[in-house]
């Protein structure tokens, strides 16, 4: 019953919108620490995409770029190698996950304190691969991988031509009862149009183990053009903190309206529900989308010709190159980062952010739309944005112990070459956001509108207060071979102790 009233109000609570203003000057600044993440450097053959993303951990953080990882202590130390992607499945030998598969996340499972590799791998015949740590400590030596595939044809079909869905954009979240991932489906023979989406539930006991997991449990929302419209690029709920998620609460969702062609403004965000029974898999169920109307917002960069375009982030180059950054504004970024309060005033609370148009008239200014939704529907929303003309795009968000928001994005402008920047603000009071520069680029990309898809802000399990944000930018200008760098920045609020 309690996760029946928890589902309507949490979705209630995205009409609370409050739209913020600049932040007041007298705000507090605070400490960063941060240190060089991998670079293109050190990948021999290294490509354009970068999605930079990863996960702080009760002893290091772990970062990935396309297509490897590496460890880091909390001082920035290197703890292992750059590695090729595909090393955890290569030590098991399972030859289906072989391979420099694009879209990893990088996860860090804070109920069990393991870390999750979950990617997509193969070309024609495609899997889903996931990789489980048998513990914390990546320095320890007995660390290894335990490692599992979910063959992906059958789940996503085919088209009429008899060409298989192209399994894109895969997201992972950690919830008690299992891993849950979601993946767009996109037809090969319609320009790689997105036609659907596939949700999948992994069975998490048994994978912490490293046992024979039982057979994953996936839907497939292959719909009505209105209805992909709604379930574009979902985002599942990601475990924040030690509390575990109400026992019975089922596993969330949320994706945008991805407007159709023509129209310049959405006003729905969506939210889908997967119920999994593991003992009684029909009794499992993926339902949705529940829509509800909050206010209007332009996704960034929007045209109304060309929706899934959302190229128009300038650099101080493009005026001479005519080269532009994509925003990923027609889309949520992940994480969706999910915590439980509790104490004399219990909640729980969802987190999420995106890119939004800021500026008036077509493919202008971009600021960071957030909303929080709360089971007692109090939530918070607001759109980040100064009066500076520069453009912020592909955030992060997640909360600390305190209710303290954090939401880390790209910037960039005409006059500021692309940098890493952080926004926060607390999601119990007023006020707005304080935002602070992170990181200051050098040097353009002049050669790609390709900025990655995603980054990455968690939370450090060991406090419950340190946030950790991983994004890229560039020192030197990248006119051919690709240049970018990452950077990993950590930072506590006072008011988190």
């Amino acid at each position: 019953m309690h996760a029946r009233i928890s589902t309507l109000i949490f979705l209630l609570a995205l009409i609370l919108v409050f739209m913020f203003g600049p932040a007041p000057a007298r705000a507090t600044q605070i400490t960063v620490n941060t240190f060089e993440g991998i670079d293109a450097s050190e990948i021999p053959g290294a490509g354009l995409g970068v999605d930079p993303n990863g996960a702080v951990g009760t002893k290091q953080y772990m970062e990935w770029v396309n297509p490897v990882y590496q460890a880091f202590d909390k001082s920035g130390n290197p703890v292992t190698p750059v590695t090729a992607g595909d090393t955890p499945w290569r030590q098991n030998n399972m030859p289906d996950c072989y391979g420099a598969g694009g879209n990893v996340q990088l996860n860090f499972d804070h109920l069990a304190s393991r870390w999750v590799i979950g990617r997509r791998q193969g070309a024609g015949t495609y899997f889903y691969c996931i990789a489980v740590s048998n513990t914390d400590d990546v320095a320890a030596s007995g660390f290894k991988w335990y490692t599992y595939e979910l063959p992906m044809n059958s789940v996503l079909g085919q088209n009429a031509h008899g060409h298989t869905f192209y399994p894109d954009y895969p997201k992972i979240g950690t919830w008690q009862d299992g891993y849950y991932v979601a993946l767009d489906m996109l037809d090969p023979d319609a320009s790689f149009a997105i036609v659907g989406v596939v949700a999948c539930a992994f069975d998490r006991t048994t994978m912490l183990t490293g046992g024979t997991m039982r057979p994953p449990q996936c839907f497939r929302d292959l719909s009505s053009p209105e209805q992909v419209i709604l379930s574009h690029s979902l985002e599942p709920a990601d475990i924040d903190g030690t509390t575990a998620p109400i026992p019975g609460l089922p596993e969330f969702f949320a994706s945008l309206e991805n407007p159709a062609t023509g129209q310049n403004s959405a006003n729905v965000v969506n939210k889908w529900t997967f119920k999994v029974n593991w003992t009684n898999p029909s009794q499992s169920s993926f339902t949705g989308p529940v829509t509800y109307k909050v206010l209007p917002y332009t996704q960034g960069c929007f045209t109304p010709t060309n929706p899934i375009n959302t190229i128009c982030v300038p650099e101080p180059s493009s005026a001479q190159t005519k080269n532009y950054i994509d925003s990923v504004g027609d889309r949520l970024m992940q994480r969706l980062s999910f915590r439980r309060f509790t104490g004399s005033s219990p909640y729980e609370s969802w987190l999420i952010a995106t890119t939004v148009q800021v500026g008036s008239g077509i493919e202008t200014q971009t600021g960071i739309r957030f909303w929080e939704f709360r089971d007692n529907g109090q939530g918070k929303t607001g759109t980040i944005s100064f009066p500076d003309g520069n453009y912020r795009f592909m955030p992060s968000a997640a909360q600390d112990k305190a209710a303290n928001m954090a939401v880390g994005y790209s910037i960039s402008g005409v006059n500021l070459h692309p940098s890493i920047a952080v926004s926060y603000l607390n999601l119990r009071t007023a006020g707005g956001p304080t935002e602070q520069l992170l990181w200051s680029g050098l040097a353009d990309e002049e050669n790609s509108y390709h900025w990655g898809v995603y980054t990455s802000m968690t939370i450090d399990p060991t406090d419950d207060c340190t946030f950790w944000y991983v994004n890229e930018y560039y020192d030197t200008t990248q006119v051919s071979s690709p240049t970018w760098q990452t950077r990993i920045s950590n930072f506590k609020l006072p008011s988190c102790q």
